[in-house]
């Protein structure tokens, strides 16, 4: 596949380098730049390309963006537990590699477009530089229509996307890459992403009740309560929400209190006594050891990280 580059909409046929000199002279005169109906802003080190989503897609969407880095530079980035499923679009160098933290074996060695399942632990990115993409976060329910595959079998694992996708993946990703304008790249991918989930299998309308209460709540209804409320009982509550989201309603629930968590201290003006009240921890050494466990670091390092597109530089 050829590599994409970063030129920018109305300016086809430019390098990397001389779309970025573009924007860096507008940005410097008063913030985002706006072009073909796409906002383009620099974001924690990246080129980061966005514009209003689809009304169609809004129910699934957590986050849908195209990014660019013009730097060579070798990194490495830390991803943590969100409660969203994520797909990774690579327009130009693939990953060198993604690991779980703590996992046995080397990780996934190169890998290019990706597909991200629900996670309870960190996962390590590697990436020799000169990065282009587009990322993509789903809610549970979104990635279930999509992916048309039970969640629980994509539970911690990265894979390829045409595996999940299908053979028609890797043709989607040479369309995008063959495409300079972002305004036309977004609207291939929003075509098919509509046409896939309007095709998409519906969840079980008790698991989707589940789901709003439990997100709803932030991760501290407790699942008998859930249980109550949608109808069945426990066992078979946690066996379907399990096929359908990705983890167990506990799991998942705790994923929901760290991330609240670590949005809270991302804001700053709450001590983490005050965030580990407001968030459901019995107290700041059990918001602690959620950190270690779930990010694989401290709320301290983790507040002094450098945000790159869904992921942190520690």
């Amino acid at each position: 596949m050829r590599k994409a580059t970063a030129a920018l909409p109305g300016n086809h046929g430019g390098t990397a380098g001389q779309g970025e000199d573009q924007v860096g002279i507008q940005v410097a005169r008063g913030g985002t730049v706006v072009r073909s109906g796409v906002d383009i802003a620099r974001a924690g080190g990246l080129w980061r390309v966005t514009r209003p989503w689809h009304p169609g897609l809004r129910p699934f969407l957590r986050s849908y963006a195209g990014y660019w880095d013009s730097g060579l530079s070798p990194y490495e980035a830390r991803v943590v537990p969100t409660g969203r499923a994520v797909v990774v679009i690579n327009l130009a160098e693939p990953f060198a590699q993604v690991r779980r933290v703590g996992a046995p074996g080397a990780g996934s060695g190169r890998i290019g477009s990706l597909v991200v399942g629900l996670e309870d632990s960190p996962t390590m990115c590697g990436h020799h530089g000169g990065q282009e993409a587009i990322r993509l976060e789903l809610t549970p329910l979104g990635a279930y229509r999509l992916f048309a595959v039970p969640l629980g079998q994509l539970t911690s694992h990265v894979v390829e996307l045409q595996h999940v996708l299908g053979p028609w993946a890797h043709l989607l990703v040479e369309r995008l890459a063959a495409t300079p304008d972002w305004a036309r790249r977004f609207d291939l991918l929003d075509a098919v992403l509509l046409d896939r989930l309007g095709r998409g299998p519906d969840p079980a309308p008790e698991v989707g009740h589940a789901y709003r209460l439990l997100a709803g709540t932030a991760g501290t209804i407790p699942v008998a309560r859930m249980s109550a409320e949608v109808g069945w009982s426990k066992s078979y509550l946690i066996r379907r929400f399990t096929e359908q989201i990705g983890l167990t309603p506990k799991t998942y629930g705790r994923v929901l209190r760290f991330d609240r968590a670590m949005r809270m201290l991302s804001r700053g003006g709450a001590s983490l006594a005050e965030i580990s009240a407001l968030c459901g921890f019995y107290d700041q050494a059990h918001l602690n050891r959620e950190f270690r466990a779930l990010a694989g670091t401290t709320p301290g390092r983790m507040l002094s990280a450098r945000r790159v597109e869904g992921a942190l530089t520690l």
